[in-house]
């Protein structure tokens, strides 16, 4: 494993126990809404401190672009991406369905990545070139190619509701030529489970980059493809992803396209 793959796991870790912890003990947590349908409780805080503590110590001249902390000195060759706890609606109403996901973009591309769901004590990794990993396992998107045997993941809009009667064409559209569509409400994990070829493939609108950046290298190298809704290179900025494996990915696209 790469050292800095295997500092961010050692991070990824520390952050799963606090999250674990913290489990176990809902109703006392700090909660605070940064918008509507939108939380972030104290765990995700100290989440976060932990994982980018960890880095920093390893690693002292590297900047960091989080979630709760926002960005650090965004001119670093090395940036860390870092999602501390993606799907904190799951966590806060004990739904364990939630991740850890961290990042790291060395000149703009992205190098190594962690995803790790505490609840199954899964572990997802990946460095670019090298593959994608669960638990030491090489894993690969699914090898299906047929749509309408597909099980495709996504996640409805939840904060911006400008563009919600579009999504719902969208969803209307996947629904009617496929097996089925999940939403399990933390986008990280649904890039995974692409990777790991649990579902076919995966579409959602208004992301960010933490939600997208580790999931999308885990797709890469498990044979995957990842874009925006055209299908090009503009997914971290747009926030809209589409990632499938290489048999479906423009049925899929062309799906959520449909007018």
């Amino acid at each position: 494993m790469h050292p800095m793959l295997t500092t961010a796991v050692k991070a990824a870790r520390k952050a799963g126990s606090i999250i674990t912890r913290a489990s176990f003990d809902l109703d006392r947590l700090t909660v605070h809404r940064k918008q509507r349908a939108d939380f972030v409780s104290e765990v995700d805080v100290a989440a976060e401190q932990a994982i980018i503590r960890t880095l920093r110590d390893a690693y002292p001249g590297h900047a960091f672009h989080a979630e709760e902390s926002g960005k650090s000195a965004a001119e670093a060759e090395h940036v860390w991406i870092i999602d501390p706890l993606d799907g904190t609606t799951n966590f806060l109403h004990g739904f364990p369905q939630y991740c850890v996901s961290i990042a790291l973009k060395h000149k703009g591309v992205l190098q190594q990545a962690v995803v790790y769901d505490p609840n199954r004590n899964e572990l997802f990794t990946a460095t670019r070139g090298a593959g994608a990993f669960l638990n030491d396992r090489r894993i690969r998107v699914s090898n299906n190619d047929r749509f309408e045997d597909a099980l495709i993941g996504t996640g409805f809009p939840f904060r911006e509701f400008a563009n919600f009667d579009e999504y719902l064409r969208m969803f209307a559209s996947v629904a009617k030529q496929t097996a089925g569509i999940r939403r399990p409400g933390a986008a990280a994990l649904d890039l995974a489970w692409v990777a790991a070829g649990r579902i076919d493939g995966f579409w959602e609108m208004g992301l960010s980059p933490w939600d997208m950046a580790a999931g999308a290298l885990l797709v890469r190298e498990a044979g995957g493809l990842i874009g925006d809704f055209a299908g090009e290179e503009g997914w971290l900025e747009s926030g809209r992803v589409v990632a499938a494996n290489a048999k479906l990915f423009s049925t899929l696209l062309a799906a959520i396209n449909a007018r």
